[in-house]
């Protein structure tokens, strides 16, 4: 991660989403913007929270882990998202794991400085009120999605979640940060029927497998499947 102090590119972000009035001037100061790497973590499940941050820029996934070290994606969110938002409310620990799908750029600020300035920020805490009442929305639904959707549709989503699309040209995205097992895992399957799922694909001619990788072949065959995708 680098973390930027620049009071003209903060000020760029801040206008480019009307952000101005939600972290006015006094707030500024103590505000950085960062820089975060593809599959670099942002946040980590059960560590202590400490900042509150507006992703402005790329794509990040967030997943949970159980008791059995077992992982399931959540969703995928691109700008404009906040994390950290639910935790400090709440005072609690981070509830789940943030990573950079893509190269990702967030404004940042502590905790501590939000709290100096509490009785002079009430259009950032309707800004979060909006926010973490659509998390909740979109949460509730997420157990019925993950039940309801078969594991081709739930594999699907998560393809077009982790590619990209750049100036009308599918970029192909190689799963080569997690295996087989971590993904069917993230989707909520066994590795098994995530096998015989990628082989029916491959038959399908939407996705390549090769020495290890998957490689996206028909992303429009991808979004004919996803129907609108699950994770977004």
């Amino acid at each position: 991660m680098e973390e930027i102090h620049n009071e003209n590119q903060l000020l760029h972000y801040l206008k480019q989403y009307q952000l101005e009035s939600v972290f006015h001037e006094p707030l500024r100061p103590y505000m950085t913007v960062c820089h975060f790497e593809k599959c670099e973590l942002i946040c980590r499940e059960g560590e202590a929270s400490e900042y509150l941050y507006v992703l402005v820029e790329g794509k990040v996934k967030i997943f949970t882990t159980s008791a059995q070290d077992k992982t399931l994606v959540l969703c995928f969110k691109t700008p404009l998202e906040v994390v950290g938002d639910v935790e400090y409310v709440r005072e609690s620990n981070i509830i789940n794991t943030v990573q950079a799908v893509t190269p990702v750029v967030m404004l940042r600020i502590h905790y501590r400085c939000l709290a100096e300035h509490a009785s002079d920020y009430a259009p950032l805490l309707q800004f979060l009120l909006k926010i973490i009442s659509h998390k909740f929305y979109i949460d509730s639904n997420f157990s019925n999605f993950n039940l309801m959707y078969p594991v081709e549709v739930r594999l699907a989503s998560y393809l077009l979640s982790i590619s990209t699309e750049e100036a009308g040209a599918v970029v192909h995205e190689e799963l080569d940060s997690f295996n087989l097992t971590d993904i069917a895992n993230l989707i909520g399957t066994s590795y098994r029927h995530l096998n015989r799922v990628i082989q029916k694909l491959c038959t399908d001619g939407l996705i390549e497998r090769n020495q290890g990788f998957i490689q996206i072949k028909n992303r429009d065959g991808l979004r004919l499947i996803a129907g609108h995708n699950i994770y977004e």
